[in-house]
């Protein structure tokens, strides 16, 4: 497969452009990117510093892919930003490498779709199947577990992690992890439930979706400390895996405090 470039885009001599990628006009490309087999620049793309996106990855009109991260203590270091496979990158989406104080990368898995206008900020660790709505801001040092959605104008703050199979909604302001499977809603945010729906469509069966209700309950119940229920709920659903990924993400802990419901009895999503 050849390599096409319309002749109104400016790409250095020095990127890589693999089998396939194909360059629509008004783009540029930098001498330190990388573009995968079968990547295609729709029109008005820029994609510059040390940026790799993988294959067959479609990026659309007036994203901004790699430029220097939105941090007053980046110092020009030699970071980098890279894209996996198959991801649909929308119009005005803007991605940035990573900085000294975060690990010096931004990554971004397969398969993720990225709506207009969508942020992706310095040193964020994004998982697989994630989808951002339009208008997204996820700000620094974010990471995010698989088949994560992310609704319309929700808020990430800073530093704080989500787990796979969580959901949450448009608007919400999101101040505190995320446990996995958890849905989030409102601003400033709060767990409302389990992703149902999500774990529905992706074929979790009817028994592990009631275990992880019940322990859920128990997680948040009124009685004992956190760290007890954790305990608690090990032990009690010791052969569930799932379950465990809950107990996992909260034991590992992070920068920020955990969200949690309003009211453990609320509707599920």
């Amino acid at each position: 497969m050849s390599v096409t470039i319309h002749p109104m885009s400016i790409v250095d001599p020095k990127a890589q452009l693999g089998d396939g990628v194909s360059i629509g006009p008004f783009c540029m490309v930098g001498p330190d990117v990388v573009l995968g087999e079968g990547v295609e620049l729709v029109s008005h793309v820029v994609v510059a510093g040390r940026t790799t996106i993988g294959p067959r990855t479609r990026i659309y009109p007036f994203a901004s892919i790699g430029h220097p991260p939105q941090d007053v203590k980046y110092r020009g270091e030699p970071s980098t930003l890279t894209i996996g496979a198959d991801c649909q990158i929308r119009e005005g989406v803007t991605m940035n490498p990573g900085t000294e104080g975060g690990g010096m990368v931004t990554s971004v898995g397969d398969r993720c779709f990225f709506l207009a206008n969508s942020h992706v900020g310095h040193d964020c660790r994004l998982g697989n199947n994630i989808i951002f709505s339009n208008n997204v801001m996820c700000a620094g040092h974010v990471t995010i577990g698989n088949f994560v959605v992310v609704g319309g104008g929700a808020g990430l703050q800073q530093f704080i992690r989500v787990g796979d199979h969580a959901f949450i909604g448009g608007g919400a302001g999101v101040l505190s992890d995320v446990i996995p499977f958890g849905t989030i809603r409102d601003n400033p945010a709060h767990l409302a439930g389990l992703n149902l729906i999500g774990l529905k469509r992706r074929g979790f069966t009817r028994e592990q979706i009631h275990e992880l209700r019940r322990a859920y309950r128990l997680l948040f119940a009124d009685e004992g400390t956190l760290a007890e229920r954790v305990e608690d709920v090990a032990s009690e659903f010791a052969a569930h895996p799932l379950i465990h990924e809950i107990l996992d993400f909260i034991r590992e802990g992070g920068d920020k405090a955990l969200c949690v419901p309003r009211d453990v009895t609320a509707a599920d999503r």
